[in-house]
């Protein structure tokens, strides 16, 4: 096993153990974030009738208009206030965070605490 393939089950280790802790409901559901070397993608998900409620990233037009990066602090925080919006807009006002097992920390941090200021509460 090569360094990437190690770097790329350790992160699917973690993303199982956050996931088998969390789970969307219709009344508070999942916003998902993954996020790559150069762009971010968010989704709000009802797990129980496995639909996607909204979702954005950073390739969407939305995003583009900003005219933000998609690989630094600043272009996550614009993204979390577009799904902030976007979930308002959908009806949702309370969500379950999933940091898709990544660290609570720079682009993941910088998202979530644009989306708590966007209105959603998690």
């Amino acid at each position: 096993m090569n360094k990437l393939q190690k770097k790329q089950a350790a992160l699917a280790r973690r993303h199982r153990r956050v996931r088998g802790k969390i789970s969307g409901t219709a009344e508070r559901p999942r916003l998902c974030v993954t996020r790559s070397n150069s762009n971010m993608y968010v989704q709000v998900i009802d797990d129980v009738t496995r639909t996607t409620i909204c979702g954005v990233s950073t390739l969407g037009p939305e995003f583009k208009a900003t005219g933000a990066k998609g690989a630094t602090v600043e272009g996550a925080a614009v993204l979390g206030g577009i799904v902030g919006k976007k979930a308002q807009e959908a009806g949702v006002t309370e969500v379950v965070f999933d940091r898709g097992g990544h660290l609570y920390h720079g682009r993941v941090k910088a998202l979530a605490d644009a989306a708590r200021e966007a209105g959603l509460k998690f």
